[in-house]
Order: structure tokens, then sequence, then C-alpha cells
């Protein structure tokens, strides 16, 4: 999770919360403000997917040498539970 994302969570949620005081107190300069602050946090938090998609590598490929590391650490693990299991 990047920078972008978690601050435009944060942002949401603060205007979530702020929308929905001024719906409990009737303030509608203060829903019009959380609603706001909320499209903002919302597209702020996209923008974060999209950079972490940008640089997730394409689903199914590797960098080498790392798949081969993932089977010797379940090789590892499944010899570890057999040692446990005798």
């Amino acid at each position: 999770m990047n920078k972008d994302r978690a601050s435009g969570k944060a942002k949401d949620i603060a205007g979530r919360v702020e929308r929905q005081v001024g719906e409990w107190t009737g303030d509608t300069e203060a829903q019009v403000k959380g609603a706001a602050k909320q499209v903002e946090g919302k597209t702020q938090n996209a923008w974060g997917k999209a950079k972490d998609a940008v640089k997730k590598p394409a689903e199914g490929t590797n960098p080498p040498g790392e798949r081969a590391d993932e089977i010797e650490e379940e090789e590892e693990e499944s010899e570890a539970m057999r040692r446990c299991a005798s």
C-alpha cells in the first residue's frame, strides 16, 4: 500500500464522518464539505491503486529466481511438518 492509498482512505473516512455529522445536525454545508472530501479521498485512493497495479508484475510472472525460492520454502515447510507428525 502506498502513501496515496493510505492518505486517500483517511480523507474518505474523514469526509464520511463530516457528512454524517452534517446529516445528524442538519448542517447542509458540513454535508457538502464532507461529501467533497469523500470524493477527493476516493479519487486519491484509486490513483494509488493504479500506481500499485503498474508496479506489480503481470500476473503469473515472477522475477527470475523468485518462484524457485517459493518452491524451496514450501518444501522446507512440508519437511518440517512431516518431522513434527513423526
